[in-house]
């Protein structure tokens, strides 16, 4: 099992759709796409992810498919 601490950026593909990954803390991860800042999200359950708000930070509740793929490739990248 690996330490939490610096993880480092990787990759993950959603159809033709590559995304680059940047963990930040604790379930928290900065997501690029296409070369650009997309979105910062964080787990809120095992099953569920959820999109920060880029000037507060605060989690924006609401069903955002993306968001869930995104998190659902993330937690298959760490073997979660």
């Amino acid at each position: 099992m690996e330490l939490q601490g610096a993880q480092e950026p990787f990759d993950i593909a959603i159809g033709e759709i590559v995304y680059a990954v940047f963990p930040e803390e604790k379930d928290v991860y900065l997501v690029f796409k296409e070369g650009k800042e997309y979105v910062k999200i964080v787990k809120d359950t095992d099953t569920s992810w959820l999109k920060l708000n880029p000037e507060t930070e605060l989690p924006m509740f609401g069903m955002d498919e993306e968001v869930n793929l995104i998190g659902k490739k993330i937690d298959e990248e760490l073997g979660q």
